[in-house]
C-alpha cells in the first residue's frame, strides 16, 4: 500500500510531462499526490473500520476534490447515487493494493477486490484490472517467485506479461482502462531488480504514469518489502496528517514496515 502510494507521488509529474526513459529525476519538487493516493487511503480506511467504501470514497473525495479524479467519478461522487457507472477505467486498479496487504487468503483478496471494484468500475475489466492487481500484491506479499505471480496472472485474467518493457515502450501510449495499464505494469514490477526499479520502468512507458507507478509501486513493494527510508520520508512530507495517520494505523495493524 506504501509503495502504491509512493509510486504515485513519484510518477505525478510525468502524467502529463510523459518521460521515454527510465533515467529521470525520482521526486521532486512538483511531485504530489494524486487521486491514485487518496483512492488507495480511502480502501485502506474502510478496511481498518469496516465501513463501506462508497462511503469512503465520498468522503475522501470532499476532503481532497482536486486531486486528478476521472469525471465519471466526479460525477458519481457528487451525485449521491449508489449506482455504479460501468468504467472499465484502471481507477478501479490503481486503489485495490491494501486488499492484497489486509487478507490472508487469495480467494478473499478476489471477493474484496470485486467489492472495491462494484462502487464505481462494475465492468468486467474494471473488475478484472482490480482482481489481478489484488492478486499481484497478495502472491507478492507471500513471496511466491515471480515466474509463479506470471503464471497465475496470464491463466487466471487472460493478461500477456511476454513483452518486454523495453518493446512496449516503442509502441505505447496514454491509456487510462484497465486492460491498457495493469498489464504492462505487472510486467514492469516483473522486470525490476527493486522496488525503485520497478516504478522507473513503469514510468518509463510514457502513459498514464502516476497510475502504472502506483499499480507496479504496491507489487514491488509487497515483493521486496523495502523502500530506501530517504525516499519513504520524502514522499509521506507530501501528506498531510489525515492521510498520514491511515498510512501509519495500516501499516502497524498489518506489520507493513514504513
Amino acid at each position: 500500500m506504501l509503495g502504491a502510494i509512493v509510486g504515485d507521488i513519484a510518477g505525478s509529474p510525468y502524467e502529463n510531462q510523459p518521460v521515454i526513459t527510465e533515467d529521470f529525476p525520482f521526486l521532486t519538487a512538483s511531485s504530489t499526490f494524486t487521486d491514485d493516493t487518496v483512492l488507495t487511503l480511502a480502501v485502506a480506511e474502510s478496511i481498518l473500520i469496516a465501513l463501506d467504501y462508497r462511503v469512503l470514497f465520498r468522503e475522501f473525495f470532499r476532503l481532497y476534490p482536486d486531486r486528478g479524479y476521472g469525471d465519471s467519478f466526479k460525477l458519481w461522487a457528487i451525485s449521491g447515487s449508489d449506482e455504479p457507472y460501468g468504467s472499465f477505467g484502471n481507477g478501479s486498479a490503481m486503489r485495490v493494493s491494501p486488499v492484497g496487504f489486509a487478507f490472508d487468503d487469495l480467494e478473499t483478496v478476489l471477493d474484496e477486490a470485486t467489492k472495491t471494484a462494484l462502487v464505481t468500475h462494475d465492468h468486467p475489466e474494471g473488475i478484472r484490472g482490480a482482481q489481478a492487481t489484488a492478486a499481484a500484491v497478495f502472491l507478492a506479499r507471500l513471496s511466491r517467485n515471480k515466474e509463479e505471480i506470471k503464471n497465475y496472472i496470464e491463466t487466471s485474467f487472460s493478461y500477456n506479461l511476454d513483452e518486454p518493457i523495453a518493446s512496449v515502450r516503442k509502441w505505447y501510449s496514454f491509456d487510462t482502462t484497465c486492460q491498457g495499464t495493469v498489464p504492462y505494469a505487472i510486467r514492469a514490477f516483473l522486470e525490476s531488480k527493486d522496488y525503485i526499479s520497478a516504478v522507473r520502468k513503469a514510468v518509463s512507458l510514457g502513459g498514464d504514469a502516476d497510475t502504472l507507478a502506483c499499480i507496479a509501486g504496491g507489487i514491488a513493494h509487497a515483493y521486496y518489502r523495502h523502500i530506501p527510508r530517504s525516499i519513504v520520508d520524502e514522499a509521506l512530507r507530501k501528506l498531510d496528517d489525515r492521510l498520514c495517520s491511515v498510512v501509519e494505523r495500516f501499516c502497524s495493524e498489518f506489520s507493513i514496515d514504513i
